[in-house]
């Protein structure tokens, strides 16, 4: 007797599982930065004398955030000021409906453009940034704007281009296809496309606004960017959103370069060990995020837009040409 998990049910727990994951992925890489860089992260706040590695920390850091007085600076465009969060969390949420984290599980189904909406509403996402820097009225929080808004105009063009080597190769933009054309750890598209794998990290690593690309809210120049004149939940918004789209990008890379939920070496997985197989993966590639951070210097902006154009978007188009090349000829 076969069992068939209800459409609605799938909907809800991942996107639960996401913005749970995401605020505990917070205690994640203070500890992981902590440990990295020779000293504690968070580990005395628990809960009846345990402390539990410090996991209380992320209880109290909600805590914070939900009883933190919510102000509308009396200078803001105050519509667009409240909106501008919601922005940010419904298009990475929206995104996440075209992921296939197992066989058969995604949120919104099986998409023959998944792929497309993926970079769409990853798009959208900009104008969170955009309107909540331009409304804050403030003029840090327009710098940033106007960084955000320039940076994921340029990285999206590489980002798009770094994926079309693997369409090509995989003949469709449905996520799921492409994973099903990555069976066994020989025909990941990791080797064949690991420069598009590399421009596809950078670019999302700029989407994201991760450090050391987190020049749109550098605190050294802007105070903190588009979010400056940002509190309570609406500031909560804007930072779980950051780290779900860590964990969106982090799974994008699984899927396309690392066989989704491929487990090396096993034939027919199960749905338990393909949820657990992209989990790992997904993990690494976010613990790769963290890693960065705490290692690698933050480059000026001139540099990183220059990075983009000169450096990129060359090598971008490059690996879109010899994989093209590469394929008439096996089909020739």
């Amino acid at each position: 007797m076969s069992f068939v998990i209800p459409q609605s049910v799938i909907v809800v727990t991942i996107l639960l599982a996401l913005v749970l994951f995401a605020a505990v992925l917070i205690w994640v890489e203070r500890r992981a930065l902590g440990w990295w860089q020779d000293r504690y992260g968070p580990n005395r706040v628990g809960l009846f004398g345990f402390h539990f590695w410090g996991l209380g920390q992320v209880v109290a850091d909600m805590i914070k955030i939900f009883t933190k007085d919510d102000w509308v600076p009396p200078f803001a465009d105050k519509p667009v000021f409240v909106l501008a969060p919601a922005i940010v969390m419904a298009t990475i949420l929206i995104a996440f409906a075209v992921v296939p984290v197992a066989p058969g599980i995604t949120v919104a189904g099986d998409w023959n453009v998944g792929l497309l909406f993926f970079l769409a509403l990853t798009s959208l996402a900009v104008y969170s940034v955009m309107l909540g820097g331009w409304a804050s009225n403030n003029k840090y929080a327009l710098l940033g704007a106007m960084r955000a808004s320039a940076q994921t105009l340029t990285y999206e063009v590489f980002m798009g281009l770094s994926l079309m080597g693997v369409v090509i190769q995989a003949g469709s933009f449905n996520l799921t296809e492409i994973v099903l054309k990555q069976d066994g750890i020989a025909h990941w598209y990791l080797w064949p496309q690991w420069l598009g794998f590399l421009i596809f990290l950078v670019a999302g690593l700029a989407e994201t606004h991760r450090l050391p690309l987190d020049l749109p809210e550098a605190e050294h120049e802007l105070a903190a960017g588009f979010h400056t004149e940002y509190s309570g939940m609406k500031f909560g918004m804007f930072f779980v959103g950051e780290y779900v789209a860590v964990i969106l990008v982090s799974a994008m890379l699984t899927v396309l370069f690392l066989g989704g939920w491929d487990v090396p070496f096993i034939d027919n997985e199960g749905v338990f060990l393909s949820l657990l197989a992209f989990t790992a993966k997904t993990f690494f590639f976010i613990l790769l995020f963290i890693l960065m951070r705490a290692a690698i210097p933050r480059p000026r902006y001139d540099q990183l837009m220059a990075f983009g154009w000169k450096i990129l978007l060359p090598l971008s188009l490059i690996n879109l040409l010899v994989t093209g090349a590469f394929v008439l000829r096996a089909h020739a």
